[in-house]
């Protein structure tokens, strides 16, 4: 079984950081592992605070990892602090980690910031070289191309700014109303566009931790960097189109919408 590492924070209502990223790497049959880099308290509606976990853990979990299980590929997503990205990067050139997805998490779908400033620059520094492939949104990419993007023309300019800037694949998801989700990955050069209609469901909680989970369990599988991307798309098109609706703002997406057989049977109560 291929093994794959999330770098992240935790969620303790379930629907993104750690835990949608195990549950999709579950659901990927792919063997999960973490590395916490801080507690929040949030739930479909917010966020209500978050806890920075110490560097210098952030460094111990990760040794345990490698010392013991070595990633095939690894996600990483909220990674909130200065001191933790430079926590994360020592670890990740010391141990030559391989097919790293970074997500650049700033923003969570309730609209709480989840970074520091200063934390998005030493990432872009330190964490985006290491990386084979990022996946900011809309607004993410904005930040990190410095251009306005209010239409394809201006993601496929965006993409590229960012690819040349820090040399590293891009896919730049075209939600948040530029199109019907169609994305764009920008590697080695080249543009391409993965087509796909916009699922009416207010649920979108974790989309964007489900996403990079899913296609760093197909990259730890042996599927190049356009296959993984198809096939996380596919599945997160399934796991919307199941209407999985729990909570009171926007929920969680249904990660185990394929998940059957003996040990998921209800009880036969009398």
């Amino acid at each position: 079984m291929k093994k794959v590492l999330t770098i992240a924070g935790s969620d303790c209502s379930g629907g993104a950081g750690i835990q949608a990223d195990i549950k999709t790497m579950t659901a990927n049959n792919v063997y999960a592992m973490s590395a916490i880099t801080a507690l929040t308290a949030q739930n479909t509606t917010g966020v209500t605070g978050i806890v920075n976990i110490a560097p210098e853990f952030v460094k111990s979990q990760l040794e345990m990892i490698f010392e013991d299980i070595f990633p095939d590929a690894i996600k990483i997503g909220m990674v909130s602090s200065p001191e933790i990205v430079e926590a994360i990067e020592y670890e990740l050139v010391k141990y030559k980690a391989k097919n790293i997805v970074l997500d650049p998490v700033m923003v969570a779908t309730s609209g709480s910031n989840l970074v520091e400033n200063s934390a998005i620059k030493i990432m872009q520094e330190k964490l985006f070289p290491l990386a084979k492939l990022i996946t900011p949104n809309i607004p993410e990419a904005e930040v990190l191309s410095g251009i306005k993007i209010k239409d394809e023309k201006d993601m496929e300019r965006a993409a590229k700014i960012i690819y040349e800037n820090h040399g590293c694949a891009v896919l730049l998801k075209g939600g948040h109303s530029i199109n019907d989700a169609n994305d764009l990955l920008y590697e080695n050069g080249k543009a391409k566009w993965f087509f796909g209609k916009r699922i009416d469901n207010k649920n979108t909680h974790g989309t964007g931790c489900t996403l990079s989970s899913a296609i760093a369990s197909n990259l730890a599988k042996g599927y190049t960097t356009e296959e993984s991307v198809q096939r996380a798309k596919n599945y997160i098109s399934d796991a919307l189109l199941a209407m999985l609706d729990i909570g009171k703002g926007s929920g969680p997406l249904n990660h185990s919408f394929n998940i059957n057989g003996e040990y998921a049977k209800e009880a036969d109560n009398e």
